[in-house]
């Protein structure tokens, strides 16, 4: 079993939701984003997804959106994202690390090339948000080859016969879309995506984790009744925004406080499931 594998067998093992939260790869400040992963961890992250800037973020609302032109503009680049991952693991071995990004810089590298370094670097899985099952291109064997999980998205319009490629095809865990739309939406119907989940895991032996819309503790309360890890990212990145120009202590105070609303939200389902 690859880290990420074990790290959700072993919450499922405990009754306890994964927590993930996002953060965009240089943002706001190249300098503040390993100590930013560093803090995910300290308060309650069980794995990290770590997104890679790009210029067509086609799946991102605004709000992930304007943190990928931050980044882009301090030229942030997939080699200096594998370069964040590498410090990291310096004094982190344990926490799995998800990159989530878009297949032009990783098609631009070599598939090869990029999965070698990215096993290298001590990544666990790629999401790579244009990429379907149905088209790997030779991809998802050269990421597998190098141990890396394959996570796919699906929606609530997800047909069955792509739900079969992803369980066929992805491993690690699969992330949930919880309403239509982009990153950042606020609307979130709790017994549609309940409906939607259940059907989900019944086509599929993977963990499923429910991101998008999720943007406090009342709705990831929500959520962890449903699925087996919650994403988080614009709710964090928003922070960042809201706040130009601050301080790396202003934005960790900001954002711990923000995932131990998070994190007390799913241990509070847990404890009553």
């Amino acid at each position: 079993m690859s880290k990420l594998q074990k790290t959700l067998a072993a919450l499922k093992a405990q009754n306890k939701t994964a927590l993930i939260p996002y953060i965009t790869a240089g943002d706001p400040h190249p300098d503040m984003t390993v100590k930013l992963m560093h803090l995910l961890v300290s308060e309650g992250a069980d794995i990290i997804e770590l997104g890679v800037p790009f210029s067509d973020p086609m799946a991102d609302g605004p709000v992930i959106q304007k943190a990928v032109e931050r980044a882009l503009a301090h030229n942030v680049s997939l080699d200096d994202v594998l370069n964040y991952v590498r410090e990291f693991r310096i004094t982190d071995h344990h926490t799995p690390i998800v990159l989530m990004g878009y297949l032009n810089p990783i098609e631009a590298k070599g598939f090869e090339t990029f999965a070698q370094e990215a096993q290298a670097a001590g990544a666990d899985g790629v999401l790579t948000v244009d990429m379907p099952p149905e088209e790997t291109m030779g991809y998802l064997e050269s990421v597998s080859n190098h141990g890396l999980d394959r996570v796919f998205l699906v929606s609530p319009t997800t047909p069955d016969g792509r739900l079969a490629a992803v369980n066929e095809k992805g491993s690690g865990f699969v992330y949930y879309v919880s309403l239509k739309g982009v990153t950042g939406s606020k609307a979130l119907d709790v017994k549609d995506v309940e409906s939607h989940v259940a059907h989900l895991k019944s086509k599929t032996n993977l963990p499923v984790g429910i991101g998008f819309g999720i943007s406090s503790g009342e709705i990831a309360y929500e959520m962890a009744k449903i699925g087996d890890a919650i994403i988080v990212g614009s709710a964090l990145v928003r922070l960042v925004e809201d706040q130009p120009g601050a301080s790396y202590e202003t934005l960790a105070n900001l954002i711990s406080h923000k995932m131990k609303e998070f994190r007390s939200a799913l241990d509070k389902a847990d404890a009553e499931a």
